[in-house]
């Protein structure tokens, strides 16, 4: 066995412990409607599955492996990415929105929607056997990308800004989190066999194993993790003031009580 099937069963099995994860979380949900725990346990089930191809053999290569242009095309992993990675913008945008009653599905389709135009751009350029083609592709899908990124900086995160400071705070984090993240896939891409060949396959293998991974299972817990102690804060928020109310509305009925017997015995 190579290393790049050892990168790929080891990144099988990670998407695996955290799709468990997630399944055990969503028994308490902690306020934490349960559509997020079942979107963040979908996200590396599929994943998972997409990458188990690359590691079955299928022929000289693996499933979801094709040769094009002297380098091997792993269209499986856009197989992942043009479902995964709309579903991740779908959790961000709900964590955007997480106290608004109404949720802005409109600018959470377009996100979705021109993130898989990147994804479709990236997967034409790997098929692409001549290299102006290609790049063409890349830069098509890069604009794309472009996009996207001033969706969640800009419009999205707006929206956080009526939600509470708490809120506000926690996104800005998140979606940091999340950029740093996805902006090493573009740059993956093209210094790797894809692109100008400045590291080799496996090492290529490797880091989209790596990336990946945090950027599905390690985004989905902090984004959980976050939303829980968001909405176990705002419940002791609420139980305090009931507690206060209702040690205000006793003291209010105590004292005038005890004002008349005081007026009384006088």
């Amino acid at each position: 066995m190579d290393w790049q099937s050892i990168f790929h069963w080891l990144y099988v099995a990670g998407m695996a412990l955290g799709a468990i994860y997630f399944i055990s979380l969503s028994k308490n949900p902690r306020g934490v409607p349960r559509y997020e725990y079942l979107v963040a346990a979908f996200i590396p089930i599929w994943s998972g599955l997409a990458y188990l191809a690359m590691t079955l053999p299928h022929g000289q290569l693996e499933q979801g492996k094709v040769e094009v242009a002297g380098q091997i095309a792993h269209f499986a992993r856009y197989g992942d990415w043009v479902v995964t990675t709309p579903l991740l913008l779908l959790a961000l945008s709900w964590t955007a929105m997480h106290r608004l009653p109404k949720k802005d599905w409109t600018l959470t389709a377009s996100l979705m929607m021109t993130q898989v135009i990147v994804v479709v751009c990236g997967l034409i350029a790997d098929l692409s056997n001549i290299p102006w083609v290609r790049y063409l592709w890349y830069i098509n899908g890069m604009v794309a990308f472009g996009v996207v990124l001033w969706g969640i900086w800009v419009p999205l995160r707006a929206k956080t800004r009526s939600q509470g400071a708490d809120l506000s705070n926690f996104y800005d984090k998140l979606t940091t989190y999340f950029t740093v993240l996805w902006i090493c896939y573009p740059i993956v891409w093209i210094l790797g066999p894809s692109g100008f060949r400045v590291f080799n396959q496996t090492v290529d293998t490797f880091l989209f194993c790596l990336i990946p991974f945090f950027s599905k299972v390690g985004f989905s817990f902090l984004d959980l993790k976050g939303l829980r102690n968001l909405s176990r804060a705002t419940a002791e928020v609420k139980s305090d003031r009931l507690a206060g109310g209702a040690f205000e509305l006793a003291v209010e009925s105590i004292i005038p009580r005890a004002w008349q017997r005081r007026r009384r015995t006088r």
